[in-house]
């Protein structure tokens, strides 16, 4: 490891605990800095406590539905998209202001008609905390490749749940 990219894992962990309030250890990155979309980057490292995350940031204005769409092109599976410090219920809150956008007059709101409307929050800087690697293999963005994303790094990881 240069010092280049400790820089960059300690500018990970700042930023991280800065925005989401998580204190992480970045142990290894994966893959840095990958091009996820025309002007958004996306860095997947593992924790010191070997929880893999992906980091996805740029001056892109992502809504939650853009980054579940690009953890999946990534090759990833979503455990749990972090909410922003001090907001728990982040996602629920926009959705919910979403939804009485387009509805004002109902008032018996159920979480099943949220599902759409949490979809559209803001969300860039994203982190993500992953349960696997798909096929073993992590992609970024090329638009030159067939199907505009091609092979960046192989890499197995399957999160075991323990009680």
């Amino acid at each position: 490891m240069n010092t280049g990219d400790m820089f960059d894992d300690f500018t990970i962990e700042r930023e991280i605990k800065e925005k989401f309030g998580v204190p992480i250890d970045v142990d290894k990155a994966i893959v840095r800095d990958i091009a996820v979309g025309q002007s958004a980057k996306a860095t997947v490292f593992l924790s010191r406590k070997k929880h893999l995350y992906c980091y996805i940031y740029g001056p892109a204005k992502l809504l939650l539905s853009d980054v579940k769409k690009i953890v999946a092109r990534i090759g990833l599976k979503a455990e749990m998209y972090i909410p922003p410090k001090g907001r728990p219920r982040y996602f629920d809150e926009v959705g919910e202001a979403k939804f009485k956008e387009v509805y004002p007059g109902r008032k018996d709101i159920h979480d099943s008609d949220l599902v759409f409307y949490r979809t559209l929050a803001p969300y860039t800087p994203a982190l993500i905390l992953v349960e696997e690697v798909r096929d073993g293999t992590l992609y970024q963005a090329d638009h030159d490749a067939r199907g505009g994303w091609r092979p960046t790094a192989k890499f197995t990881y399957r999160r075991i749940k323990t009680s």
